[in-house]
Order: structure tokens, then sequence, then C-alpha cells
């Protein structure tokens, strides 16, 4: 795994906002593309999934949160600061995964992501995202979208164009969510295919509990190998 920030010569681009171990189809965009642009130079928001996630604790949904200091709306995600303490993290996952058949790695895992020395939140993440590819053998570059050198008075889409036409791209893949923002006649206009991801959701066993789709990648992990996790990663549908 490599986050090279000199060479753009990746034809097929995904960029995302960093979130703190996201659910099964932000994956999936990661592993489709040959590029993946961490957007850590745009605005925090405040009440979103940047920093949390759910997990299954005692069979039912569990909101973790990432500590963080002096959030605000005001500061870009790579502005904004992780705790240097993050007490009941690696608790909470003790308690809810402590029998889950893959819960040693992984555990080993989430202490090494938490224990990452930057604690600016771009950064954390961004090194959290790194470690879980390089555990499920992604070849995926990784960029930093703070490392481009670009036109930030451009907003929405058109600085996704912007970028996209920086690193090259002839086609940038979103997750399915992004068809009410951005446009492909506008997309193909600048020579660009636009293509959205909806994801296929496999079920596993978590434990003896009905199976609950969309939990963050964490919950994928302790219960399933990175082989099994890479097939289901494969299954998706490009609109």
């Amino acid at each position: 795994m490599r986050c090279d920030k000199d060479k753009y010569m990746g034809q097929v681009i995904a960029i995302m906002q960093p979130y703190f171990l996201p659910y099964i189809g932000y994956w999936q965009l990661i592993k489709i593309v040959d590029k993946f642009v961490i957007y850590d130079d745009v605005n925090y928001i405040k009440g979103g999934w940047i920093n949390r996630n759910n997990l299954l604790l005692n069979g039912k949904v569990f909101m973790f949160n990432l500590i963080l200091s002096g959030a605000s709306l005001k500061k870009l995600i790579n502005e904004v600061l992780v705790n240097d303490d993050q007490p009941d993290f690696l608790k909470t996952i003790q308690r809810a995964y402590g029998k889950a058949p893959f819960f040693k790695d992984i555990f080993s895992l989430m202490n090494n992501i938490i224990e990452f020395k930057s604690k600016n939140l771009g950064e954390f993440i961004g090194n959290s995202i790194l470690k879980i590819a390089d555990y499920l053998n992604f070849n995926t570059e990784f960029i930093y979208s703070s490392t481009i050198k670009k036109d930030n008075t451009l907003r929405a889409q058109d600085k996704i164009i912007h970028i996209c036409k920086i690193l090259g791209a002839t086609e940038y893949i979103n997750a399915i969510g992004g068809q009410k923002l951005y446009d492909k006649e506008l997309f193909k206009q600048n020579k660009i295919e636009l293509k959205f991801l909806k994801t296929e959701i496999t079920e596993y066993k978590q434990f003896n509990n009905d199976f609950i789709p969309n939990l963050s990648i964490l919950d994928l992990l302790m219960f399933n190998s990175a082989e099994k996790i890479n097939v289901m990663l494969d299954k998706f549908e490009l609109i």
C-alpha cells in the first residue's frame, strides 16, 4: 500500500471525505479505482459521519465516536484535532466483539490505528483507511487533496471536475448518493465519464443475531476473513 503524492497516472478516481471506519460501499469505491483522493481540505461537517459510525453491541446498533478537539464548521477537516485519549473506543470494541472469530487480529489493528502519532483529523482517519486497505490487500494509490495544487475558490462538482482534470482522470466514480449532487452531462462535457456505485449487500453471520446491514467496516472485519470480505466488495452495480 502506498500514498504517492507526486505521480498522477491513474485514469479512474474517486474523491471522498475521510470517514472513520465507514460502511462497505466506501471500501468498494476504494478498491475499484486507480486513485482514491482523501478530501481532507474541505469543511468539517458537525453531526455527520466523519468521526462516527455504527457497530453491533449486544445484538443492537450502537454508535461510536472518535473524540475530537476544536471541531467546528468553520474549520477544514485537516484543521480539526483528534484527542490524545480515546478511553471508551477500544473498550467498546472489546465488549462488542470479544468473542468474534477475527477479534484478535482486528483488535490489534484497531489499537495500532488509535496509537497513530499525528492527531490531525485528516491524517488520522487517512492512516486508518490505509491500514485497513493494506489488510485487505488493495492496490489503490492514495492522495490527500491538500497536497494537490488546485483552485480552492471552486466549489461542489466544479472543484471535483477540476481535481479530476489535474489527475488526468477519464472516469470518476462516486457513491450512489452522489446522484443528487453530480451532473453526468457536465462531466461528459469535460471528457470524464461519471458513474455511481450501488452496493449489493451480502449477509454474513453476526454471532446468533438477525443480520444488520450497513454497519461500520469494523463489523465485517470481525466476522469475516480478508478473502471473504473481498468477495463481498466485488458485489456492486455501476450506474
